[in-house]
């Protein structure tokens, strides 16, 4: 979609709207769960107010990410919609009175022996990094004790200072490295001032924890002082957005978040984002293993962590290469009266729970709509082939956009379908614009339905990973005995 410019305010209030009423006005059965709303449709979603929370998933947010999962829009869309684009107004969320946090750094120790020993040894930093950082008081030791006064905590402490020099943010790391070790940010830090170095090149670096960060480093030393760097101490866009409002030269982003499943949600969320501020050169670094840090420890020839590639981009590469096979057999011409009766039979086959069924049916839809796009790319001068038009379907595979419910999808495709037929079917003479809008209306059809097969693809491989993670009663048993 075409770029569309919000105000803050307008983004404010998108990202106030009271869900509950939102929900329900399209629709969807809401159930008391406590102080909560539960969706009748997907137990595992809670929400309040203007926020949401997915039980199953263990993530959540606010309305515009809650609109963006589950209705699969981007971000331009979902604000769009929130603020009544299809002339409904909604409530604001009335937010409940929060005690205020007042922020304050954890006390110092004396010595920075144990991050030292900690950071170098264990976690395997450059020294000359680690001391940088230090002598700029961005990393300390904390010393302190336990409410009941009997223990004592030694953590490393990394700092987030404010443009007039005054810190504002915190994370803490645990110095222990046996058993479960803690990890987390300084009650009342706020996550626009999280760990960052300021550069004087126009790149900026953007990490989730500032471990990453430093094994990064060490990693590409070679004039490391020169960039600019944020660890986000998660996945918000706080602190990137701030670093770059703060430092205009900074043009050039690279995303070098972990390389997993949840890193590459994050960093297409945060690419929208970047891209709906007007910045333009992204970039995207992946380390080798799991993260940077896991990348550091191969260095030195210890045992990593491998990188989880996203069950959706392993699926959409045998989808859409199905999909490619299924177009050699469909005459173009003839698509618009296969699909009124081809549509029909997927709407039956979900609402009867036929999910095999009814994914061959949406692929095969998929494979009409997407020899339509070739027909009318050949008459533009763009001769494609059937490979090269899944390719281009499997480039438009963007998981984070593609995480709403499957059955939530039926009454979307089917306005897509109406939309494309419309195109397909308006009157006149069909010149270079009418075409394009033509081939347009059924791209997005084709990705519309090639995204419902990934979808379903992805969440079979990830129910088989977890079986096949979780040991049977028979398995427990004879290891029990």
């Amino acid at each position: 979609m075409p770029y569309i410019h919000f105000t803050e305010e307008q983004k404010l209030r998108a990202n106030s709207v009271d869900l509950a009423e939102f929900l329900r006005r399209q629709g969807e059965k809401l159930i008391p769960s406590g102080r909560d709303k539960r969706l009748a449709s997907d137990h595992s979603i809670t929400v309040r107010g203007n926020e949401w929370y997915d039980h199953e998933s263990k993530e959540g947010g606010k309305a515009i990410s809650f609109v963006q999962t589950f209705y699969g829009l981007s971000y331009p869309e979902a604000v769009k919609r929130l603020m009544g684009g299809e002339g409904i107004a909604y409530a604001q969320a009335q937010p409940e009175p929060e005690e205020e946090k007042q922020f304050a750094l954890p006390p110092a120790n004396q010595t920075m022996r144990r991050t030292y020993a900690y950071l170098l040894q264990e976690r395997l930093i450059s020294r000359d990094i680690l001391s940088s950082f230090a002598h700029k008081k961005l990393i300390y030791e904390s010393r302190e004790l336990s409410k009941d006064k009997m223990k004592e905590y030694r953590n490393a402490v990394f700092v987030g200072f404010d443009e007039h020099g005054v810190a504002r943010h915190a994370h803490k790391r645990s110095l222990y490295s046996k058993g479960k070790s803690y990890r987390g940010n300084v009650a009342g830090s706020d996550p626009r001032y999280s760990f960052h170095w300021i550069g004087t090149s126009n790149q900026l670096y953007v990490f989730e924890a500032p471990i990453d960060l430093l094994a990064f480093l060490s990693l590409h030393p070679t004039g490391w002082k020169s960039h600019s760097y944020v660890a986000l101490c998660g996945t918000g866009e706080q602190a990137m957005l701030w670093m770059l409002k703060q430092s205009p030269t900074l043009q050039e982003i690279i995303l070098c978040l972990d390389h997993d499943a949840a890193g590459i949600e994050a960093t297409g969320r945060l690419t929208d984002i970047l891209r709906e501020q007007g910045y333009s050169q992204i970039t995207t670094m992946q380390s080798q293993y799991k993260d940077w840090d896991e990348d550091l420890r191969a260095q030195h020839n210890l045992s990593a962590q491998p990188a989880e590639e996203h069950p959706q981009l392993l699926a959409a590469e045998s989808v859409c290469a199905r999909i490619a096979m299924k177009c050699a057999g469909i005459q173009p011409d003839r698509v618009l009266q296969r699909l009124p009766a081809m549509f029909q039979f997927y709407r039956t086959c979900m609402e009867g729970n036929k999910l095999d069924t009814a994914m061959d049916c949406i692929e095969e839809i998929a494979a009409m709509s997407l020899q339509v796009v070739l027909r009318e790319c050949r008459q533009l001068g763009a001769d494609l082939t059937i490979t090269q038009g899944g390719q281009f379907l499997k480039s438009r595979i963007l998981p984070h956009q593609n995480r709403s419910s499957l059955k939530r999808r039926t009454e979307e495709i089917s306005a897509l379908i109406q939309r494309a037929v419309d195109q397909s079917g308006a009157p006149g003479i069909r010149g270079e614009a009418e075409k394009r809008a033509i081939a347009g209306a059924w791209l997005d059809l084709a990705i519309a339905c090639a995204k419902v097969s990934v979808k379903q693809d992805a969440d079979e491989r990830k129910l088989m990973h977890t079986v096949e993670a979780t040991p049977s009663e028979q398995e427990q048993s004879m290891q029990a005995g």
